[in-house]
């Protein structure tokens, strides 16, 4: 299960069932759960825990120190969980001390080619990132995220869960649940809710309809934040999932994306 080309660390821990390609390199402080398969050429680094049966392929680079001028060496690492695809030539970066210290990736989700997630960045679970999507450092995706190509996130964003990043997007704002996104910079919007998304994810129509009433209070009403918060919570009775609304106006630190 493990090429005898393979560079795998003595002190590394490795569970069952693990296979490991030709002239990939494991390090001293690097955990892989069981049933793993990492491919040819990849190169796992640093304090990296990964959990049960990921799918790592060739040319990834996971644990490498952060592009952050201040890092200097510090016990940080990365966490993935279970049941991961990360496809060729993904990078991600470990964690800073002035971040949380760890890069944090759930379950299920889907890295295409070429995707960067920097420092100190969170991924929940079943999201999707598509091929050459670049995550700055402290950045948070909720659940069931999905990136277009050459989607990029400025540092410090949220994106609320089941929204959608249209591909070539510039995100420079937290992103509300729900939503889709378009656009080039000061040009992104807003374009409505993620229905295709919501509908794949069993959404009811009946609670599609209370989402469509809760996006008209955030973005057509001509409400302050603080008032569309007031009017969401009316809500919170008969559509608990506006709750998520309210939870990203409440913690938006740089206002959201209109």
């Amino acid at each position: 299960m493990i090429s005898q080309h393979a560079i795998v660390h003595q002190n590394a821990r490795l569970g069952k069932n693990v296979e490991i390609g030709p002239f990939t390199v494991i390090g001293e402080q690097v955990e892989i759960g069981d049933d793993c398969f990492i491919g040819p050429h990849v190169v796992i680094e640093g304090h990296t825990k990964i959990g049960r049966n990921n799918k790592i392929f060739q040319f990834a680079s996971i644990g490498a120190p952060p592009q952050d001028k201040k890092y200097a060496g510090e016990n940080t690492g990365i966490v993935i969980g279970d049941d991961n695809f990360i496809r060729e030539y993904c990078s991600i970066h470990c964690g800073t001390p002035q971040g949380r210290g760890i890069t944090k990736i759930g379950n299920k989700n889907f890295l295409m080619n070429y995707v960067h997630v920097a420092h100190d960045c969170v991924l929940e679970n079943e999201v999707v990132l598509t091929n050459n999507a670049a995550l700055a450092g402290h950045v948070h995706l909720g659940n069931y995220v999905v990136l277009g190509g050459f989607a990029k996130i400025l540092q410090f964003c949220t994106i609320g869960a089941y929204s959608f990043i249209a591909g070539a997007t510039d995100v420079i704002k937290d992103v509300p649940p729900y939503v889709l996104v378009s656009g080039y910079h000061d040009g992104t919007k807003v374009y409505g809710l993620n229905l295709v998304g919501l509908r794949r994810r069993g959404f009811s129509a009946e609670t599609l309809r209370n989402l469509k009433h809760a996006y008209n209070i955030i973005y057509r009403q001509g409400l302050t934040v603080p008032q569309a918060i007031v009017a969401l919570e009316k809500m919170l009775a008969f559509c608990p999932e506006v709750q998520l609304f309210i939870d990203s106006l409440k913690h938006a630190k740089h206002g959201i994306v209109r």
